[in-house]
């Protein structure tokens, strides 16, 4: 069954987990606490989920002194998916925000998302990002998007949902569930969810960088991921397979599908 967007926002009450999942980043972790930390907009909690450090990862996130953060360890798996899972089952806020462990959040990243959710109406909301090189620094914006609103005939097109900077209202999660852990979707599981989540409310985007995201691709997982036709491909599957029952509801099976028809047939034609 498709959930509406009736969900009544109050960006001045609701509580805000943060999940960061985390390998081997104690250069960087404790930047991206902090700038989770230090939001304009109060946060609730600050969930550093592991996936099995082998650095000082863990001590410098215990260092914190701040009952909000919450160390949750796990083996190693390799997949962003897993430790990220592992936070949203844990989360207990009415809005749920993912942050990368060397990414950081400008200080009203937040309460501006917020903001941009109660104005649109939707229960899922993203930004641009300042895209950050080693060798250079911040060289300008992510994402050149003119959109308020993100549809799922946009997200079929290309992914424009930087995972740093999406947050999505935890009355998604009875449907969408969380991020597919699948090896053929390493480095592609956050757009898998964003597709799901499109489904059922669009995503408010605010065109303004509020993210500083590192992209060092080189040394990330994507460096080894398959080209761009095979990584859609696999996607696309995983969300057939979703849109089905028992996944969803009979009404939500039809509702999915026929929006993916439809998609499809707009890329098709403009392509």
């Amino acid at each position: 069954m498709i959930i509406s967007d009736t969900v009544e926002h109050n960006p001045l009450t609701v509580q805000v987990s943060v999940v960061i999942p985390t390998y081997n980043r104690a250069n960087t972790i404790e930047s991206s606490i902090w700038s989770a930390l230090n939001q304009t907009y109060p946060i609730f909690e600050v969930l550093v989920c592991d996936d099995g450090s082998t650095d000082d990862t863990e001590s410098i996130v215990k260092s914190i002194e701040d009952e909000r953060v919450k160390w949750l360890p796990g083996e190693h798996s390799g997949r962003p998916a897993t430790p990220r899972n592992r936070g949203v089952k844990v989360a207990t806020g009415e809005w749920l925000a993912f942050l990368d462990s060397d990414d950081e959040w400008d200080q009203n990243k937040v309460q501006l998302q917020l903001t941009y959710a109660e104005k649109f109406g939707t229960r899922a909301v993203c930004s641009n990002a300042h895209r950050f090189l080693p060798e250079q620094g911040i060289v300008g914006r992510y994402l050149e998007c003119q959109k308020d609103i993100l549809t799922f005939e946009d997200l079929i097109i290309g992914n424009y949902v930087i995972c740093s900077s999406a947050m999505i209202h935890r009355s998604l999660l009875p449907i969408v569930h969380g991020f597919p852990e699948e090896t053929e979707l390493r480095a592609l599981e956050d757009y898998a969810l964003w597709l799901r989540t499109a489904t059922q409310t669009g995503f408010a985007f605010v065109n303004q960088p509020l993210v500083t995201y590192r992209d060092t691709p080189n040394s990330s997982i994507r460096a080894h991921s398959q080209n761009g036709w095979v990584q859609r491909k696999h996607v696309f599957s995983n969300f057939l397979q979703w849109a089905q029952p028992p996944f969803v509801g009979k009404d939500g099976v039809d509702h999915a599908l026929q929006m993916y028809d439809q998609a499809l047939k707009i890329i098709f034609t403009n392509s």
